[in-house]
């Protein structure tokens, strides 16, 4: 059998990239009985004391329901809390209790590891090229997202430059 030389598509890759992450800190986060979404929110959330539930679901790319139903987990353990904005009383934003804020100190280390480990290797250089072109990926998904959600197939240029509905 001859061995496959074709290049695996970028989206695999992608995919193989978040799920070793994942599984690299799922198992440490296990005995804390976090998800690692619960644990990417509530490290934001420690390092971004005050952020909107809306920022935070930003920041994480995902929908405010979805945002809302971690943090309400989160919430319900005791380890966040809403509370007013204190520039604006009209807003709520996102605090650490002080349990969540003991858990968040000793499972930061891992976020910090987690984070340094994706980029040994890299020179500066090549973290910038790399995040430019996986914020070009995510832009790329979230205009075909759009483009199907609006039931309009829009043409992509496809890599040898011909384009072709998507």
């Amino acid at each position: 059998m001859t061995p496959d030389l074709t290049p695996p598509p970028l989206g695999l890759l992608v995919g193989i990239a978040r799920r070793s992450i994942k599984q690299a800190i799922t198992a440490r986060l296990r005995p804390r009985g976090l998800s690692p979404q619960q644990f990417w929110l509530l490290v934001s959330i420690h390092e971004q004391p005050g952020l909107s539930l809306r920022a935070l679901a930003e920041r994480h790319h995902m929908d405010p329901p979805t945002a809302s139903r971690i943090v309400a987990l989160l919430s319900k353990r005791g380890l966040v809390r809403m509370e007013a904005d204190p520039r604006d009383r009209r807003l709520r934003c996102l605090r650490l209790t002080p349990h969540g804020a003991a858990l968040a100190r000793k499972v930061h280390p891992l976020a910090l590891r987690t984070r340094e480990a994706i980029q040994v290797g890299f020179s500066e250089t090549e973290k910038r090229a790399l995040r430019a072109m996986l914020q070009r990926i995510v832009a790329n998904m979230e205009r075909f997202a759009r483009a199907f959600n609006s039931g309009r197939a829009k043409p992509v240029e496809t890599s040898a430059g011909r384009r072709r509905t998507a």
